[in-house]
């Protein structure tokens, strides 16, 4: 944590640098040298073989803009007319979704012409910790939809809208579940105010009503499938829709085959018939979505919410890469990828309590 101090002051120090330099002379070349003085030509001889073609002379090279400066770990930047957080990541980081990372170490969230900043080229703080806390990234899960009705587990269009609203204006960026993960892994750092969206089961109102809005924003999500349950009819998705949705940014994972809970067992049932049973609703599932959308399957949702410690074994055995649970809880670095939390958005919530769930950092333990 106190790596970020004296790199900030080294950075602000070659923004200086760079300001002082905009105005150098860029130094002429020296004059070539007199011709010598003429001899006496040779007696004459054979005829010379014709010379060589003259080369051209070499096109004087441009120098280097003035309101830039390269350094090991970042380049340092004066903000020219056009330019834009976006533009200087595309530019110098190869991907324009990376602003967020120019704007967090900078402070600052616009960029005006004139203005001295730092690209860092390494990503920073790849935990989430800072001096401030940690950081936690929430993940929420959304069920059924309705125009104009609400209960527990169906949200009013409006509400919905007004929530992803609240996202946009407030700051967050709602990353994908690979993102997520990468963070839990420690191989990629994350914007801070990071977001997860997901959803559960695979009801048609979710295509109908929550898709549009999430197309709109430009948001990525998660769809947590059943597979008993797509088939053609007036509530749930078919096959068809999903595979729309997942060309269009929402990435399609496991949720079991029945739904049945795969945490504990049924009444009457042998632990040898459970365990058989939790094989085949994983694998079953996954073939499914394979043949129908020729991905591979890396994570599960649970029904909910049940897990078990040889639940967690048999998903590693079968290689899923992690798994969600219901349990209402920001994620930091250190999560198990076996149980990450989710929060359910009920119907009944204001936009309060939607904020309440948005946690994204905590100094819980570091005091």
């Amino acid at each position: 944590m106190s790596g970020r101090p004296s790199f900030s002051c080294l950075a602000a120090l070659a923004v200086l640098l760079l300001a002082g330099c905009a105005g150098l002379e860029v130094a002429q070349p020296p004059a070539p040298p007199p011709t010598p003085e003429a001899r006496p030509l040779p007696p004459p001889g054979p005829p010379a073989p014709p010379a060589p073609p003259t080369p051209a002379p070499p096109t004087t090279r441009a120098a280097p803009p003035t309101h830039v400066r390269f350094f090991p770990d970042f380049v340092a930047v004066i903000a020219q007319p056009g330019d834009t957080l976006s533009s200087l990541a595309a530019r110098y980081l190869d991907d324009p979704s990376l602003d967020w990372r120019i704007a967090e170490f900078n402070g600052i969230s616009t960029l005006k012409p004139g203005q001295g900043v730092i690209v860092p080229f390494k990503p920073l703080d790849v935990g989430g910790v800072t001096p401030r806390g940690y950081q936690t990234v929430p993940v929420l899960v959304y069920h059924k939809f309705s125009k104009r009705t609400a209960d527990r587990m169906t949200v009013r269009e409006d509400a919905f809208e007004e929530q992803m609203a609240f996202l946009k204006k407030n700051g967050y960026r709602v990353i994908t579940l690979d993102d997520l993960f990468d963070f839990l892994n420690r191989k990629r750092s994350i914007p801070s105010k990071s977001v997860v969206i997901t959803f559960d089961d695979g009801w048609r109102s979710m295509y109908e009503i929550a898709y549009p809005i999430l197309k709109r924003y430009g948001y990525p999500a998660t769809l947590f499938v059943a597979t008993d349950l797509i088939h053609q009819s007036n509530s749930t998705l078919d096959w068809g829709k999903i595979r729309e949705m997942a060309r269009n940014g929402i990435d399609v994972q496991c949720h079991s085959k029945t739904h049945r809970t795969l945490g504990k067992l049924e009444d009457e049932e042998t632990f040898g018939e459970y365990f058989e049973t939790v094989k085949v609703e994983l694998i079953e599932s996954s073939k499914i979505i394979k043949q129908q959308l020729n991905k591979d399957v890396k994570y599960l949702a649970y029904p909910f919410g049940d897990t078990n410690s040889l639940l967690i074994a048999t998903l590693g055995k079968l290689g899923f890469q992690g798994a969600l649970t219901v349990v209402r809880a920001g994620n930091p670095f250190f999560a198990d990828n076996y149980r990450v939390g989710r929060s359910m958005i009920y119907g009944g919530f204001d936009l309060k309590d939607f904020q309440n769930n948005l946690g994204w950092i905590t100094d819980e333990g570091m005091k």
